[in-house]
C-alpha cells in the first residue's frame, strides 16, 4: 500500500473480516484466551478489596479475628489467578504461532503458483516484507494485542463497577478527568505513530543504502564514487537522528502527562477522600482502595489507546497481506485442465500423456503484463521434436521470451502455442515443466548439499545417477576438489562455488532430469573456454532425441545445430542451418565474422 494511503487510515478495522478463515480454526483457544484473560483483570480489580478488608477489620480494630480466613482467600485467589495466567498466557501464545505459521505457508504457497510477471513488478524485500514482517504483527495482533485489549478493557469496567457501588460521588469526580485524560492520551498516541512510522521507513532506507554500499563495494570504487554514497548514507541518518529526537520529545512529553494526570487524579481522591474520611462517612480502607484505582486507572486507558492505535496500523500490513493471497497469476490453468490433471500441489500423473516435444508457435504476439509495446509480433515457427533450435540475436531482440513462451512461464497475447499439437493451455503448467530442463543464464544453487542440489532435478536420483550427470557436462573434476564429495555444502545461493561452478551442476542437475525439451539459455556464458569446449561435446550427447532450445551469445557454440533462428524486433529475419546462413551473407555472416575477427585480435594480443 502506498504511503499515501497508510496515512488516510483512520480507526476502520476493514481488515479484521479478512483473517477470519484463518483465525476461525482456533475460535475456541481464542474465546478461551479472552475470557480468562477478562477473569483475570476482574481478579486484579478484587485486590484492592482485600487491602480495604484488612484496614477496616484488622488495622482499624486493632484485632487479628480472622486473619487465617483472609489469607486463606488472598492466597487461594492468587493461586487461581496464576492458573488463569498460565493458561490465557500459554493459549495467547499458541495463537501467534499459528496464526503466523498458517499465514505465511498459505502466502508461500500462493507465491509458487504465481507467473514472472509478479516477481518482475514486485522486489524481493517487499514480498519478503509481506511474508515474514507482515503475517508477525498480524498473528501479534490476534493474539497479545487483543488480550492486552480486553485485560485493560475489563479492568477499568471492574473498577469503575466498584468504584460506584463503594462511593458513586466520589468516583464522579474522578470520571470528569476521564475525557481529558483520553483526548490527551489520543493526540500524543497519533503523534507517536507518525513518528514511529517515519522511523521505520528510514530505518528501512538505511538499511537498504548499507546493503548496497556493501554489495556494491566493487563498483563504488571502480566509479569512485565514494564520496556521493557517504553523502546519501549521513543524509538518510541526519533525517532518522532528527525524527528519532522529534519522537523522543513527544515521547517525553506523553510520559510527564501521564504522571502529571495521575497525580491530578490522586490528589483530587485524597481531597474529596479525606474530607470524607474526617466526616466519618468513608472508612480508611475505602480511601486507600480508591487511592490504588486512582493511581491504576490510567495505565489501562493508555494501554487501551496505544492497542487501538495499533489496531489501526495494521490495518496496512493486513490490506498488503490480503492483496498477495488476492492476486491472480497470469498464466493459470483453467478449471477444466485442473479437473483432469490437477494443480501445482495436487497433480494427477495417472492422466498426464507421454510429451514427444513438438512445438509449434501460430501467430503469436507478446507484449509483457506491465508493458505495450509488443516483443513478438505475428511469430510463426515449427519446431519438430528433437530438432536442436539456436536462437541468436541483439539483446531485447525477444530471445529469452521466445523460450519462456515455450515453457509457458508467460502466455501469448494473440496466436497459439502448440506442445504435441495441442494449445499449451489444454494441459497442466506442471505436466510442462515436468519434462523441460531449463539452465540460465545466471545459475541458482539452493542451500545445502552438491546431492540435494542436484536431486531437485529428480528427487529419487542415486548417487550414481548424479555423478554420471557430473561426468556428462564435465563437473566431476569440480566435486574431486571438494572435500566432502556429494555432501559438500554449495553455501546460499552456491556461495561457495564460483559462477562457473555454480552453472556446471545447474547443467548437471538439468540432464539428471531427463527431460523431453531442453532450453540453454546462454549457459556456457559463465565457463572458461576449455570448459565450454567439453560441455559442448556433452550437449550434442545430451540433445539427442530431445527437442532443445540454446540462445547463444558465442556463435561458435551452435555452428552444429539443425536450425539457427536470427531474431530480430520479435521476428526471425534469417533463418537456416550455420552454413547456409553463412552464404545468405546477411545479419548472421556480419555478426559471425565481426565475433570472429574480435576473437583472432585477442589470440594475438595474447601471443
Amino acid at each position: 500500500m502506498k504511503q499515501e494511503e497508510e496515512k488516510n487510515i483512520h480507526l476502520k478495522f476493514f481488515g479484521i473480516p479478512r483473517l477470519i478463515p484463518y483465525v476461525r480454526p482456533y475460535r475456541r483457544m481464542i474465546i478461551w484466551m479472552i475470557l480468562l484473560g477478562g477473569a483475570s483483570s476482574a481478579i486484579d480489580a478484587l485486590y484492592p478489596l482485600f487491602t480495604r478488608y484488612a484496614l477496616d477489620n484488622f488495622v482499624g480494630k486493632m484485632s487479628t479475628d480472622g486473619m487465617g480466613i483472609f489469607v486463606a482467600a488472598y492466597i487461594a485467589l492468587i493461586l487461581f489467578q496464576a492458573v488463569i495466567n498460565f493458561k490465557s498466557t500459554y493459549d495467547c501464545g499458541k495463537v501467534e504461532l499459528y496464526l503466523n505459521r498458517d499465514l505465511r505457508n498459505t502466502a508461500f504457497n500462493h507465491l509458487q503458483t504465481l507467473s514472472f510477471s509478479y516477481y518482475n513488478q514486485n522486489s524481493v524485500g517487499y514480498i519478503h516484507s509481506r511474508v515474514m514482517s507482515d503475517t508477525g504483527l498480524i498473528g501479534e495482533l490476534m493474539s497479545w494485542r487483543m488480550m492486552n485489549f480486553v485485560w485493560n478493557g475489563s479492568f477499568i469496567a471492574g473498577i469503575l463497577v466498584v468504584m460506584l457501588i463503594i462511593n458513586p460521588r466520589l468516583t464522579a469526580y474522578i470520571l470528569i478527568l476521564v475525557p481529558i485524560a483520553i483526548v490527551l492520551l489520543t493526540w500524543f498516541q497519533k503523534k507517536l505513530l507518525f513518528y514511529n512510522r517515519k522511523i521505520r521507513e528510514l530505518n528501512s532506507r538505511i538499511t537498504g543504502n548499507f546493503n548496497e554500499g556493501i554489495t556494491g563495494a566493487k563498483t563504488i570504487k571502480v566509479l569512485s564514487v565514494e564520496p556521493r554514497v557517504i553523502d546519501d548514507f549521513q543524509k538518510d541518518t541526519r533525517e532518522m537522528r532528527h525524527t528519532s529526537i522529534r519522537e523522543a520529545h513527544f515521547s517525553a512529553l506523553f510520559i510527564s502527562t501521564v504522571t502529571m494526570l495521575s497525580s491530578i487524579v490522586l490528589a483530587l481522591v485524597l481531597w474529596k477522600g479525606g474530607k470524607l474520611t474526617q466526616e466519618r462517612l468513608m472508612g480508611l480502607g475505602t480511601l486507600s482502595v480508591f487511592m490504588s484505582y486512582a493511581l491504576e486507572m490510567l495505565d489501562p486507558i493508555q494501554n487501551i489507546i496505544e492497542t487501538l492505535s495499533a489496531f489501526v496500523a495494521i490495518q496496512v500490513n493486513i490490506e498488503r497481506l490480503t492483496r498477495l493471497l488476492g492476486e491472480k497469476s497470469d498464466v493459470a490453468d483453467s478449471p477444466e485442465v485442473i479437473e483432469k490433471y490437477g494443480d501445482t500441489f495436487h497433480p494427477k500423473k495417472e492422466n498426464w500423456e507421454e510429451l514427444t516435444g513438438d512445438i509449434e508457435f501460430k501467430d503469436v504476439s507478446f507484449h509483457y503484463p506491465d508493458g505495450t509495446d509488443y516483443v513478438l509480433s505475428h511469430f510463426n515457427l515449427k519446431v519438430p521434436h528433437g530438432q536442436n533450435v539456436a536462437i541468436v540475436g541483439e539483446t531485447g531482440a525477444g530471445k529469452s521470451t521466445l523460450v519462456n513462451l515455450v515453457c509457458r512461464f508467460f502466455e501469448p497475447t494473440d496466436g497459439q502455442i502448440l506442445i504435441d499439437g495441442r494449445d499449451a493451455r489444454e494441459r497442466s503448467q506442471l505436466w510442462l515443466h515436468s519434462s523441460i530442463g531449463y539452465v540460465l543464464q545466471t545459475p541458482h544453487l539452493f542451500s545445502g548439499t552438491v546431492r540435494d542440489n542436484l536431486r531437485y532435478g529428480k528427487p529419487d536420483a542415486t548417487d550414481e545417477e548424479i555423478l554420471e550427470a557430473l561426468r556428462l557436462v564435465s563437473a566431476e573434476e569440480v566435486l574431486k576438489k571438494m572435500d566432502k564429495g556429494l555432501d559438500s555444502d554449495v553455501g546460499e545461493g552456491g556461495d561457495l562455488l564460483s559462477t562457473g561452478e555454480k552453472q556446471l551442476f545447474s547443467f548437471a542437475r538439468a540432464i539428471l532430469a531427463d527431460p523431453k525439451i531442453l532450453i540453454l539459455d546462454e549457459a556456457t556464458s559463465s565457463i572458461d573456454t576449455v570448459t565450454e569446449k567439453a560441455i559442448q561435446n556433452a550437449i550434442q550427447v545430451v540433445i539427442k532425441g530431445r527437442t532443445s532450445f540454446v540462445i547463444a551469445h558465442r556463435l561458435s557454440t551452435i555452428v552444429d545445430a539443425d536450425v539457427i533462428l536470427v531474431v530480430k524486433e520479435g521476428r526471425i529475419i534469417e533463418q537456416g542451418t550455420h552454413k547456409e546462413l553463412m552464404r545468405q551473407k546477411g545479419y548472421y555472416y556480419n555478426l559471425y565474422m565481426r565475433q570472429y575477427e574480435e576473437l583472432s585480435w585477442n589470440k594475438l594480443a595474447e601471443e
